[in-house]
């Protein structure tokens, strides 16, 4: 799925908005998205130090579970919202497939209501359990690291989330009131074919020949010719 707003020349104001806030976040939602990824690359550096360490020196890393209990929440919540403004996140596509214009747009946003509705009870609960642990001090069971910081990453990912999923209701608001309007801060669905395009894409990076499953480039070819 994609979600690249056209340009802003020619939109009404509240479409530059929506096109200024989906963009503007989606800057911060890269950031963390950065972060997460960085983490991950710091763990995988962690393993194989705890590896060779166990290994060759006999010098384990201290409390190597805890630290990954601990890091676990931030490369598995912080990038939450990033994926949802890339339409990433799996969801049966089978009837929206066969909708179009209005009715489409009209589905997305009771969706996306629905989902806002679950995301924020779930954040509520998540801010609850993070409280417990910060009343009590909770703590990890080797070397006793506080875990009140990695269970409040959880309802502040939530809450990043919330923000993305407001934008792109109001995407999906504005269309089913004008079906025929360019899309703004939402993702698209893509057929089997451009999905599969992108990942031959990404695959083939740099090379001179990349195969087209969607002849948008033939049909490009022969307007230019």
């Amino acid at each position: 799925m994609s979600s690249k707003p056209p340009p802003d020349s020619g939109r009404s104001p509240f479409a530059r908005f929506l096109g200024s806030a989906d963009e503007g976040f989606f800057k911060f939602e890269s950031a963390l998205n950065l972060a997460a990824a960085l983490v991950i690359l710091a763990v995988m550096f962690i393993g194989v130090f705890q590896v060779f360490g166990r290994k060759l020196i006999n010098f384990p890393v201290p409390g190597y579970v805890d630290v990954i209990e601990f890091v676990m929440t931030v490369f598995a919540f912080i990038s939450i919202a990033y994926t949802q403004r890339l339409g990433g996140h799996v969801r049966m596509e089978i009837i929206l497939k066969r909708l179009r214009g209005r009715a489409l747009w009209i589905v997305e946003f009771l969706g996306t209501l629905t989902i806002i509705g679950i995301v924020a009870i779930l954040a509520w609960f998540a801010y609850e359990h993070f409280l417990r642990a910060w009343t009590i001090g909770d703590s990890s069971i080797d070397i006793q690291i506080p875990i009140w910081p990695s269970k409040l990453l959880v309802p502040l990912a939530f809450a990043v989330l919330l923000v993305r999923l407001f934008i792109q209701l109001l995407g999906f608001l504005r269309l089913s009131a004008k079906p025929d309007a360019e899309p703004i801060g939402i993702p698209l669905i893509e057929t089997v074919d451009e999905q599969a395009q992108h990942e031959i894409e990404t695959g083939l990076a740099g090379e001179s020949e990349v195969p087209d499953l969607t002849g948008h480039r033939e049909a490009s070819g022969g307007k230019n010719d």
